[in-house]
């Protein structure tokens, strides 16, 4: 027993080490007093020594700069050359325009997370919360989506002015400009709380602060456009749109075959250099109505005449509406949702340099343009879009489950039913969390490129489920469309935010781990800098810091993903407070295996990962829960840890925790190399999954905290509409919520008598006048059960029309004009 006591001490003082991240200097210096102390305790002599010399070998290999270089590093280095995947010029610039913010602690394997709870709080100034109380509000009440739906396809005029003059299109345009100069996070809530009411209005504001012309301008355009442009966007003289996406170019941007040609041609009447572009765009949302349309194209300059490069490269261009062949006014119709969106096409439209986004300059750099404001773009309109049709979901929902009735019970009564509210409630508290987290990265200086993408797709994919619950809980109500409908629409919607801005399989399955895995990792960017470092000295200095900083991390993760798995993450420090601590401790635990596996997966599949599109969405998974569950325990404290939001809390990070480890699991047991997958789970499963999806006992609280006034639910719908006018169903149910509640014991009496007292009348105000009568009721509460039926009525009912409402404005009776004409066809 005594001789593997030494090498016992060994292994112990070297997990030790790599847990802490000690120094290998403080790793030989530990390893050795153990052993002394081994030693002098009676360990067995000779293998006390046979583990000394290990380590000093290894020290004096390691710790003595040329030796490890001459025998470790060079000959590494060559290799990683050798097998270094290249980078396309596209991967290269996503990577370059990309910064990293918290989400870079989060493959560190021991996040830093008192720096994520030190951020400042998000909070809005005085002018933005008037806006939002004031102009917003007013904005919303003026919405009647079923008219701009159904009726007009459009907004109103009144509502088109309104935009405009209360400056919603310049958000994001300078004061300077005379724009209302908004901070990310006051453009999140305005368009969450449009869109809790009518996402065509919502994507209408949305799409000009985000990816579009004024965002270009503010960053890359020249003093001269600057001037001219922004001015006119903040206020809505021009509205604008962005053609990027083609037939034959759709999430793939950079195969954009539309081109310009560098050549001379008439503009305003005088002869100058500019360039001769054809296009052919679809999708693009405000061009119906755009006045001023931005354009990427491929630039080409075959007859030298602005310089030496014959393929310039994608390049951005700002085109007038009337601007000579180009073709624009028709509209597509996405899922009756109406928002004004259409083609762009145009052959040999002629445009001087000078309306190049940045002038002439900034020929060829449109790629690097557009990543970083689509970025920016990605990380509010959609995800913000989300969290106000989520929100908005949950409370109405909940006040629905609660005054609709079946079997003499509230429908929320029912266990299934319980089930898909908690589900409602739990995203919707998760969704608010990340849209507003990646808002404020946006506020920080970030350009969130990781954080963007995964708040794109998980808050588009989760709304979808919450108004798939919705639609569920709501039953007919759901269904038929019409005035009355709170929900109809936004499930109609749900498909087209999953589509825009990316598709969301080529998100989660290309971008987000695959960006992630080398933006956001501590040492690979710097390794495949220092293997590209035409400076061999310097190269190799760098690589070797690297490296070696690199074999040290990768050590220390799986030390602590054994130790982690083996104990639960019931041990070690943590910050937050005795209800979230313990969360965060299960979060380092995740945060370790995530980046053992990154490690593992590039080290082992190099190049091949990227087209390993399976298990890079399932480790894109992992990365995103972590990065939603740390803003859901942010907002948490942000907002005072109020105990009342523990259950939508917990809801959620359970929710996200099962499926880190069904994301972890899936990714081992199908792992290409599969004795690494074997070896793998055992150090990230020692006693295989514990993490369990959320139960019934906590579905039942979820719920519960949807149907009645709290505090925590009142929290959920801060920010979206619910004011009770005719325009608003899901507001005036919402309002009905405690009138229902108080009169839910006057009910049960009344029924109890109806059952059990013999009343005759089958009439219901005759059997409310009989039971007043008779004494069972009085006659304030039969005005109360009265006003309850009322209510009921006006939250359960649908629409119903005349067939001539439903038919369309073109339709013809058989045998009139147009159908003669479709018969002659």
């Amino acid at each position: 027993m005594s001789i593997a006591i030494p090498f016992l001490a060994f292994l112990l003082a070297g997990a030790f080490a790599a847990y802490h991240r000690l120094r290998l200097a403080y790793w030989a210096a530990i390893t050795i007093t153990v052993l002394l102390a081994c030693w002098l305790l009676g360990a067995h002599p000779v293998a006390t020594l046979v583990a000394a010399s290990v380590v000093v070998l290894i020290a004096a290999v390691l710790l003595i700069p040329p030796v490890r270089k001459t025998l470790i590093t060079a000959p590494l280095l060559t290799f990683f050359r050798k097998v270094l995947p290249p980078l396309s010029q596209t991967e290269r610039i996503a990577l370059e325009t990309g910064s990293v913010g918290f989400e870079g602690e989060l493959f560190t394997g021991d996040p830093d997370w008192q720096k994520l709870l030190d951020y400042p709080k998000p909070q809005l100034t005085a002018e933005e919360q008037a806006f939002l109380d004031g102009p917003v509000e007013t904005l919303c009440g003026m919405i009647n989506d079923w008219e701009i739906t159904h009726v007009h396809a459009d907004l109103t005029p009144e509502i088109w002015d309104y935009i405009k003059v209360n400056k919603f299109f310049g958000m994001i345009v300078p004061k300077a400009y005379g724009g209302l100069g908004f901070s990310a996070l006051a453009h999140h809530k305005v368009i969450q709380k449009l869109a809790s009411v009518s996402s065509v209005v919502s994507s209408t504001v949305g799409v000009p602060n985000s990816l579009g012309p004024a965002e270009l301008l503010n960053h890359y355009g020249t003093t001269e456009q600057k001037d001219y442009y922004l001015p006119r966007l903040a206020v809505g003289q021009e509205i604008p749109c962005f053609g990027l996406t083609g037939p034959f170019a759709g999430s793939d941007a950079t195969s954009i075959p539309d081109y310009g040609i560098v050549c001379k041609g008439e503009w305003n009447g005088a002869h100058v250099l500019g360039v001769r572009l054809t296009f052919d765009k679809r999708y693009i949302t405000l061009a119906p109505v755009a006045t001023l349309i931005g354009l990427a194209f491929r630039m080409y300059d075959p007859d030298g005449l602005i310089g030496d490069t014959q393929d310039i490269g994608i390049t951005l261009a700002l085109l007038p509406r009337e601007t000579a062949g180009v073709e624009i006014g028709r509209r597509h119709f996405p899922l009756n949702s109406t928002f004004q969106n259409g083609p762009i096409r145009g052959k040999d439209v002629f445009i001087p340099l000078s309306q190049l986004i940045g002038g002439a300059e900034m020929a060829g750099k449109g790629w690097a343009m557009l990543n970083e404001c689509l970025a920016v773009g990605r990380s509010i309109t959609l995800p913000s879009t989300a969290s106000g049709g989520a929100k908005a979901g949950a409370v109405v929902t909940g006040a629905y489950a609660r005054i609709r009735k079946q079997f003499g019970l509230s429908v929320g009564r029912f266990e299934g039913v319980e089930e898909a509210l908690a589900r409602i409630g739990g995203k919707a508290y998760a969704i608010s969390a990340l849209s507003q987290a990646t808002a404020a990265a946006v506020d920080r200086g970030d350009v969130p490129s990781v954080p963007s993408a995964i708040a794109k797709y998980h808050c588009t994919s989760m709304s979808r489920e919450v108004i798939s619950d919705v639609m569920d809980v709501i039953g007919g109500k759901g269904i038929i469309l019409g005035p009355k409908n709170f929900a109809g629409r936004s499930w109609q919607a749900a498909p087209i935010a999953i589509t825009v801005e990316g598709a969301n399989i080529m998100t989660r399955s290309l971008l987000i781990f695959g960006q992630g895995a080398i933006l956001c990792h501590p040492w690979v960017m710097k390794e495949m800098k220092a293997a590209q470092d035409p400076d061999t000295r310097r190269g190799l200095e760098d690589f070797d810091r690297s490296l070696f900083g690199h074999i040290g991390f990768a050590i220390s993760n799986a030390v602590r993903s054994v130790w982690f798995g083996l104990t639960g993450a019931k041990i070690g420090a943590a910050p937050g407070d005795d209800y979230t601590r313990r969360y965060f401790r299960k979060l380092d635990r995740y945060s370790a295996n995530l980046a053992l596996m990154a490690d593992v997966s590039m080290l082992t599949l190099g190049g091949k990962l990227k087209f390993k599109e399976s298990l890079s969405g399932r480790l894109g998974d992992v990365l995103s829960h972590i990065y939603m569950t740390s803003a859901i325990l942010k907002r948490y404290h942000d907002e005072g840890a109020p105990q009342a939001d523990q259950p939508l809390l917990a809801w959620a990070f359970h929710d996200s925790v099962h499926k880190i480890e069904t994301a972890l699991s899936d990714a081992l047991r199908n792992f290409p190399i599969r004795p690494v997958g074997w070896l793998m789970w055992a150090l990230i499963f020692p006693w295989g999954r514990r993490a369990e999806a959320p139960g019934d006992r906590l579905c039942r609280r979820v719920a519960a905290l949807l149907m009645a006034p709290n505090e925590a639910r009142a929290r959920l719908a801060q920010g979206v509409f619910l004011t009770p006018c005719e325009n608003n169903p899901g507001g005036r149910i919402d309002s009905y919520l405690v009138k229902a509640i108080a009169a839910e014991p006057v009910e049960r009496k009344f029924l109890k008598a109806l059952k059990s007292k013999g009343i005759e009348a089958l009439d219901y105000a005759a059997q409310l006048d009989e039971a007043v009568r008779e004494g069972h009721i009085s006659a304030e509460e039969r005005r109360q059960l009265q006003e309850l039926r009322e209510l009921t009525l006006d939250t359960i009912n649908v629409d119903d029309f005349d067939t001539a409402e439903l038919r369309s404005a073109g339709y013809r009776e058989p045998g009139g004009v147009q159908d003669a004409s479709r018969e002659a066809a």
